[in-house]
């Protein structure tokens, strides 16, 4: 789902990126357009664990506490390449490189920062794909600090929502959790600060890469050190995955991106919504809600004229009442890309829209937008590198859910 597909709101939001997918189980891979799973590297050091790096070094002939150097050398100082592990002896590196062993990382192609302190970054991968991550640096009046990473989860986006520029790229596959995580790495080297919040708003639609997401949601949280309840993970809505996700009993924020209060506007905006009614979606929210504690937030992306009359929220309010307690609205005004017939709201209807909400009892905040100096909003600037739009290469896109690790 992106950040936010508006990326740079606040805490970014992928929200605007409603990802729009045909994802009903008989019509997902046609509709579609193919996509890879990934292209699987299992000779990776970043996004394994302290106990797999000790059973490696034990299985290259070295002692477990070389797996707790590797997890220092990896996680805390960041080092990029394994000749550069100076505490381990040569023996060892050179054993893992002749294994076919990398950490992982790759070079930033691209900078840009916005007056505002927001950094967006392009990553070139190891097959030359570029991928978005957004560092949102937020500092409070009592002087502490918030560093906010959004983190992309695909090259790309299937769903091509009209108002969302990844979309309009093009869709080329699944990041590996690697892939994910070292976005968070590579934003607190940009800040020299600790990433204290996660948001999985960027490129893509998490739930359609949930084994890597999951896998990258543990080492975010166990080895980076990021707590759980600091990580929000936003979907469009994609069957059957939320109550996959909610099976791990994360306490992590499950953020949907609802953009409409009925099922006909919804279907407008979210093309996906045909195979995934907003009856539905609400059902599975709320047996979310009941199985986890934790309560869901919908993203509402304010398009001028279209969604965002007092009225609509008046109608939202009537469907969050009807499905219970437990919800929070967060109302994202458009950050305008290029070639998109879509505009932002003025802040007057922004207001009044959030008024109408407040006064019906339903806890709504507004999304401060962020870094519209930056090409921030979702996939922006990765299409000012790559002109022509990605194609999928690969016959299979089905939702990752087989994720067989603890959390």
């Amino acid at each position: 789902m992106a950040l936010l597909q508006h990326l740079c709101s606040a805490p970014l939001t992928r929200a605007i990126r409603s990802r729009s997918l045909t994802l009903s189980s008989r019509t997902m891979s046609t509709a579609l357009t193919p996509t890879r799973v990934a292209h699987v590297d299992s000779h990776v050091l970043l996004g394994m664990s302290e106990q797999e790096l000790q059973q490696l070094s034990l299985d290259l002939g070295q002692q477990s506490y070389r797996g707790k150097q590797l997890h220092h050398l990896i996680y805390k100082r960041k080092v990029k390449e394994i000749q550069d592990f100076s505490q381990l002896p040569q023996a060892f590196r050179n054993d893992l490189q002749e294994g076919g062993w990398r950490v992982g990382r790759s070079s930033i192609h691209q900078s840009v920062t916005a007056a505002d302190g927001t950094v967006k970054l392009l990553i070139k991968l190891a097959d030359n794909r570029l991928v978005e991550t957004v560092g949102i640096p937020v500092e409070h009046d009592k002087g502490s600090f918030r560093l906010t990473a959004c983190v992309s989860s695909q090259v790309g986006c299937p769903l091509r929502c009209s108002f969302c520029a990844t979309g309009k790229g093009g869709y080329s596959r699944n990041l590996q959790r690697h892939e994910i995580v070292e976005q968070v790495l590579a934003i607190e080297e940009i800040f020299k600060q600790r990433v204290t919040n996660v948001v999985f708003m960027g490129m893509g639609e998490p739930m359609l890469n949930l084994k890597s997401v999951i896998e990258a949601h543990r080492c975010l949280n166990k080895d980076v050190q990021i707590g759980q309840r600091m990580i929000t993970i936003s979907s469009v809505g994609v069957p059957n995955t939320i109550k996959k996700l909610a099976s791990y009993k994360l306490q992590s924020t499950l953020a949907i991106s609802l953009h409409a209060p009925n099922q006909k506007l919804r279907e407008t905006i979210v093309p996906s919504a045909k195979s995934y009614p907003l009856d539905a979606i609400m059902k599975d929210c709320r047996d979310y809600f009941l199985e986890t504690s934790r309560r869901v937030s919908f993203e509402y992306t304010l398009l001028a004229g279209v969604n965002d009359a007092v009225e609509h929220a008046i109608e939202l309010a009537e469907l969050l009442h009807e499905w219970g307690p437990g919800y929070h609205v967060n109302l994202i005004p458009f950050n305008p890309i290029e070639g998109s017939e879509f505009q932002r709201p003025y802040n007057k209807a922004v207001q009044a829209f959030a008024a109408a909400l407040e006064s019906r009892k339903v806890t709504v905040s507004v999304r401060q937008t962020r870094g519209l100096d930056a090409s921030a909003a979702c996939g922006q600037l990765r299409n000012e590198f790559q002109k022509s739009p990605l194609q999928s290469d690969s016959n299979n896109l089905q939702p990752q859910l087989d994720v067989p690790i603890a959390c």
